[in-house]
């Protein structure tokens, strides 16, 4: 209902520096920086000055913090307000839905247990899988949305939700059409000797850590580039774009249309799960409960 820009913009005049903005929102303090040198374009004014000591807001500055503060709580109450009127708390699941993460696997499940929750409905609620951002939308399950059905070993992930497990997917490569490997209907290691292999970096996802560990002791013919711990677009647009291997999961063949996915010979699967809240809300629980009592 507003400008989101005012959210960070809000944070870091609370927080007093970008760094602790930054760490506050789960995004880089220079996307922080490019949201604030954004909205002081949009707006026409100087809102920060940057100091040695840490930041201060300009006169025009105290006036937006002020009337955003108000703006915030305005709209809380208009959006509670709205939901009374409609009952929609009590009736509606809201399920979360990217690119990466898509809500179909969540709609076949729903569909086995619905009977359960004969008055419910569901409300799909689009997020963007941003690697900078998706920490914070994961912190939102309970708030912006009760579910999410998707990939998940983040040990920074798990730290902001609970998840059921509710089966794996296979570790698999993807190349572009026009590199020599595309036409191999299965890949052996030695085939990447030589090859750039783009992967997450190491620290957050144990299988990940596994396969970085046995292809640098193990092969150390194939390069390994380091991606962001989550991917985003712009990471299987960097595969496409410069001919590398990209390990990515079967779940993800279809995301861009300039890659192929071929499976590789070897054992190594992420779990996929039902993510929600630390504290899930009685409904949540519920629903919890049955799909556990259907696996």
């Amino acid at each position: 209902m507003y400008n989101s820009q005012l959210t960070v913009f809000v944070c870091v005049a609370d927080c007093g520096s970008f760094s602790k903005a930054a760490e506050k929102l789960f995004i880089s303090a220079t996307a922080v920086m490019k949201q604030i040198n954004s909205l002081e374009k949009h707006l026409n004014l100087k809102l920060i000055e940057r100091t040695p000591r840490g930041i201060l807001l300009t006169p025009a500055g105290d006036v937006i913090y002020r009337d955003a503060k108000f703006l915030f709580d305005y709209s809380r109450r208009s959006i509670e307000n709205a939901r009374q009127a409609m009952n929609v708390c009590d009736t509606t699941f809201c399920v979360g839905t990217s690119l990466l993460n898509p809500a179909k696997p969540f709609m076949d499940l729903w569909y086995r247990v619905n009977k359960e929750f004969a008055n419910y409905k569901l409300h799909l609620v689009p997020f963007e899988d941003d690697h900078e951002g998706i920490l914070s939308e994961i912190a939102q399950l309970g708030e912006k949305f009760d579910f999410l059905l998707g990939v998940c070993d983040s040990k920074l992930w798990l730290d902001k939700c609970n998840m059921l497990p509710l089966g794996r997917y296979r570790k698999m490569c993807a190349v572009s059409r026009e590199h020599p490997l595309a036409q191999k209907k299965q890949l052996e290691i030695s085939d990447l000797y030589g090859e750039t292999l783009m992967m997450v970096k190491q620290g957050d996802s144990e299988v990940n850590d596994r396969i970085r560990e046995d292809l640098t002791h193990n092969h150390p013919a194939i390069q390994i580039e380091d991606t962001p711990h989550f991917y985003d677009i712009s990471v299987f647009n960097r595969c496409a774009e410069t001919g590398n291997v990209l390990l990515i999961l079967e779940c993800w063949k279809d995301v861009h249309p300039a890659l192929v996915t071929i499976p590789v010979n070897w054992n190594y699967s992420s779990p996929y799960g039902l993510l929600y809240a630390l504290e899930p809300p009685e409904d949540v629980a519920k629903f919890v409960n049955a799909v556990k009592i259907l696996s």
